[in-house]
């Protein structure tokens, strides 16, 4: 929960910083900010894609264990092959 909300904080942060590189005609600032900003909001994106489906499987175990071995073929069956 508080993952999520520093994820924000950060993408905040990171917009801020970005515009005060854009206001100073700083690229390293502008550069460091959006890399902050969008390294945030694929951390929240990531956390909320796995809170998701913590839920899921939580509310249906039989098929996250099953979602599990199919992937776990998958990857058998493309690492196996030579």
């Amino acid at each position: 929960m508080f993952g999520k909300a520093e994820d924000k904080a950060n993408e905040a942060a990171g917009a801020v910083e970005e515009a005060f590189g854009k206001a100073v005609d700083s690229p390293e600032h502008q550069v460091r900010g959006a890399a902050r900003k969008y390294a945030s909001q694929a951390s929240y994106a990531a956390r909320d894609a796995a809170d998701s489906v913590r839920t899921q499987v939580e509310a249906n175990p039989l098929a996250g264990v099953a979602v599990a071995a199919a992937v776990g073929i998958v990857f058998g069956f493309l690492l196996g092959r030579k």
